[in-house]
């Protein structure tokens, strides 16, 4: 999930998840399309693997252009996800620090004509 310590919603959760939804998502390590702070730590792990990726705000972080975070993500399910990303993201006040709670759930591998054998 996203977490962003700074946020806060009128009368809504304060802090933690953005999306509390587990969300699981496909992406292949090296296509560049999930934060680079976060495709460094999915490289060393192995299915089964947890792990707490901290991703300090800056180049291993969201590209300022991509504000829909349609071409790098994981992008938030919700439009509310999305706009407590934004804020995060768009506010100089607070920490922009990210923290991502991984699972890597099983490791496809190529199979030499542009597929994957399920891993």
């Amino acid at each position: 999930g996203y977490f962003g310590r700074p946020f806060e919603a009128k009368g809504g959760p304060q802090g933690g998840a953005f999306d509390k939804d587990l969300d699981y998502q496909r992406t292949i390590v090296g296509s560049g399309n999930v934060v680079k702070g976060l495709e460094c730590a999915l490289r060393s792990m192995k299915p089964g693997g947890v792990r707490q990726v901290v991703v300090p705000y800056g180049p291993l972080s969201y590209p300022p252009d991509d504000l829909e975070h349609n071409r790098v993500g994981p992008k938030p399910a919700t439009f509310s996800g999305q706009r407590a990303l934004n804020f995060v993201l768009e506010n100089p006040r607070v920490d922009r620090t990210l923290l991502f709670n991984v699972k890597v759930i099983r490791v496809d591998k190529k199979d030499g004509k542009g597929g994957f054998l399920r891993g």
